[in-house]
């Protein structure tokens, strides 16, 4: 039997830069195959080129063992070909419902399509309302949709880029025995993950990419996950080295009984949140998508004010009345979940951006002005400091690939060296070696006397950076703990829904 897909000598260029450069590899029937690489190595040119967003300047695509020409997602969907992206395509103004029709070709009749979607939520275990307004959601509930979107297609081959981000460990478990029965059923799936034990528990073969070009194979089953990272990155992968002895200073940020309505319709309302992050501390907050993490980065940061009642404090002075620029002048620096259009501005430059958070702390404005050779002189340092694949300061934000963008934006918020840092996932699709490297750049911080609470979906990444952590869930944060006390299973069960101390979620 001929490989569902196979690439012969893919090849695309744009100006300055080879994205892929003679790329070729095959997926077989069924099979479950990984695509592997650093941020920027060019695998989501090559699976635009696949779905037929982007045409390539050279090479062949085979499709059951005939050459074929993907000239739009329209035809790639007609051959059987679906997608998962990692940066999502809907219209903020329509419902989940609405946004699943767009996305077919020939949509059902809105009943019977609302009953397919909730089967398919029923299957996944996905928690996902059809009838909400897409902006209402988080970005872990928009890619929801995506993957919904997807799987109603039923594809014979179906690409998913980062899709358990949003998911418990449970819920991750019960989606690979889902796309294993896919498989077994004759899909092929092209997985696309930064979280390498994902692919060792999931994926039969691996195409490891790096600068745009094909540099092993490989049965993930037969490596670790830090061979597979240093096969990606080129050389050998560095560890987070923590301080030693576990002393903390004064208390930097101080929350309580922080309450907040939810954004209307439906959002999720805090509840009576307290805690404390000490300098030299990083607290961790592990939790699924839509349970208020949203809400709490946007009362902490200062974006919100509307409703909110409680009290905040950055190094003991009261904060919660004042507004953004206010608290980053008293220390606080804020990076969100959303990374284009929140974080960043995609159709501003790289030195714009800088500007937009970095302004005072870094003295890039006088008398209303802004020093653009300073704020040139700052972007450049970022792209430098965290090794940003950009053509320069100059470059738009929305001409990065997704990881390069987020290494950009926590290396902007670091570099300003704040008393309080509160970040939304920090490492959300960035490869091993750049997210290693983010993460030693917020322990390094800390040691130097920061704050950080770290807001994530990756329990791994809040168990290897975390000193306590804790969970929200429904707007409720449980009590913290020492990372050395508690289990995944614990905090999994916990982000789930089950609700008070780990003990009792242990005994459940």
């Amino acid at each position: 039997m001929p490989p569902r897909l196979e690439l012969q000598g893919i090849t695309k260029r744009f100006p300055g830069v080879t994205a892929n450069e003679s790329v070729s590899f095959s997926v077989a029937p069924g099979e479950i195959h990984a695509l592997l690489g650093e941020n920027g190595a060019g695998k989501s040119t090559l699976v635009k080129i696949i779905y037929g967003v982007q045409r390539a300047d050279e090479g062949t695509i085979l499709w059951d063992g005939a050459p074929v020409s993907i000239g739009s997602p329209r035809e790639a969907r007609a051959l059987g070909i679906g997608m998962v992206f990692q940066h999502f395509s809907l219209f903020e103004a329509m419902t989940v419902l609405e946004n699943i029709a767009l996305g077919m070709d020939n949509p059902p009749p809105r009943r019977e399509l609302e009953a397919k979607v909730r089967q398919v939520l029923d299957t996944y275990h996905l928690a996902l309302d059809p009838h909400r307004d897409v902006h209402t959601l988080s970005v872990g509930e928009r890619q929801r949709i995506e993957i919904v979107r997807a799987l109603l297609q039923r594809p014979k081959l179906l690409i998913m880029d980062e899709p358990t981000s949003v998911l418990t460990p449970q819920e991750v478990e019960q989606l690979f025995e889902t796309l294993r029965q896919l498989a077994r059923e004759g899909c092929s799936i092209l997985y696309i993950s930064h979280k390498l034990h994902e692919i060792k528990a999931l994926c039969e073969s691996a195409t490891i990419l790096r600068a745009g070009k094909v540099v092993e194979t490989c049965d993930p089953r037969e490596h670790s996950t830090r061979a597979m990272a240093e096969m990606m990155i080129g050389g050998s992968l560095k560890d987070v080295k923590r301080k030693s002895g576990g002393e903390f200073g004064p208390v930097r940020l101080a929350v309580d009984g922080l309450s907040a309505p939810g954004e209307p319709p439906f959002g999720t309302s805090l509840k009576e949140i307290s805690f404390e992050v000490r300098a030299g501390e990083i607290l961790g907050i592990a939790g699924v998508a839509g349970n208020g993490q949203n809400e709490l980065l946007s009362v902490l940061s200062g974006e919100r004010h509307h409703g909110v009642t409680g009290s905040i404090a950055i190094d003991g002075v009261p904060s919660l009345a004042l507004g953004v620029s206010a608290r980053r002048s008293r220390g606080l620096a804020a990076v969100p979940e959303e990374r284009n259009g929140h974080a960043a501005v995609p159709g501003m430059s790289l030195t714009d951006n800088a500007v937009l958070s970095a302004r005072r702390r870094k003295k890039l404005t006088v008398g209303g002005l802004i020093r653009l050779g300073a704020a040139r002189d700052f972007a450049r340092s970022v792209i430098s400091g965290f090794s940003v694949k950009a053509t320069g300061p100059a470059a738009f934000a929305g001409s990065l690939s997704g990881g390069n963008l987020q290494k950009y934006i926590m290396g902007r918020e670091i570099m300003q060296t704040p008393a309080v840092l509160v970040v939304s996932q920090p490492t959300w699709g960035v490869d091993a070696g750049a997210a290693a490297f983010i993460r030693q750049a917020m322990v390094d911080l800390a040691a130097a006397g920061g704050a950080i609470l770290v807001v994530s979906q990756d329990l791994d990444e809040l168990l290897e950076l975390s000193d306590r952590i804790a969970v929200i869930n429904e707007g409720r944060l449980s009590r913290s703990l020492p990372v050395g006390s508690v289990s995944v299973e614990e905090i999994g069960l916990l982000m789930g829904g089950v609700h008070g101390e780990p003990a009792t979620a242990e005994a459940a």
